[in-house]
Order: structure tokens, then C-alpha cells, then sequence
């Protein structure tokens, strides 16, 4: 073993110890690691192998869920900031989500005869 590959991987040891002793000890938790993009794949796959109706109701469907999401996350936002920006964001997205759900429910029920009732 070379004297540079025993430096580098006292130098990983090292990085590796004070980063895992800042994490135990931060007061602030680590990020959450969300990934959209694997969420999205998932509701894309989904629609994927659907033509014409099914796929239209499938479609409808994965809107709906992803619009209520968005939703419960405004809400949050509402009982967690004070902050303007956020509170007028959250306000926008739950303002115009639920008329898009609304929208959508509507069409489930003229386009296919599926009515949905909503417990809230």
C-alpha cells in the first residue's frame, strides 16, 4: 500500500467521523431526502400501459391524489409559518387546487359516471 491511498483514506476516515459527530450533535435535523422524481415515475408508470378511457380516468385520478397532496402541504404551511409569503402561497395552491379537484371530480362524474365522495 502507497503512502497516498493510507493519506486519502485517513482523510475519508476523518470526514466520515466529524460528519457523522456534527450530525448526532447538530440541533438541526438532518434534510429529509424526498424524491420526486421517483414519486412522479411511479404515478407516470401507472398510466403508461392505458389508452383512451382508461388512461383519461387513470390520469384523473393521479391528479386528484397529487392535487390533495398539495393541499395537506399548504395546510401544514398554514399551521407552521407566520411568514407572508408562505401564508399567501399556501393560500394560492389550496385556492386553486381544490377548484381544480372540484373540476376534475366534475368530470368524473359527466365523463364516466364515477362520483366520488370526499370525507374531509
Amino acid at each position: 500500500m502507497n503512502i497516498s491511498t493510507i493519506v486519502v483514506g485517513i482523510a475519508a476516515l476523518i470526514i466520515g467521523l466529524g460528519g457523522g459527530y456534527f450530525m448526532a450533535n447538530s440541533e438541526r435535523p438532518a434534510p429529509v431526502q424526498h424524491n420526486m422524481s421517483s414519486t412522479m415515475a411511479g404515478m407516470m408508470a401507472g398510466l403508461e400501459d392505458k389508452e383512451g378511457t382508461d388512461f383519461e380516468q387513470a390520469f384523473i385520478n393521479e391528479m386528484i391524489v397529487h392535487h390533495e397532496g398539495a393541499v395537506a402541504m399548504a395546510q401544514m404551511v398554514l399551521q407552521k409559518t407566520e411568514r407572508p409569503e408562505l401564508v399567501q402561497l399556501a393560500n394560492d395552491i389550496i385556492s386553486a387546487q381544490t377548484r381544480e379537484i372540484d373540476m376534475m371530480r366534475g368530470w368524473q362524474s359527466q365523463w364516466f359516471g364515477v362520483t366520488v365522495h370526499h370525507v374531509q
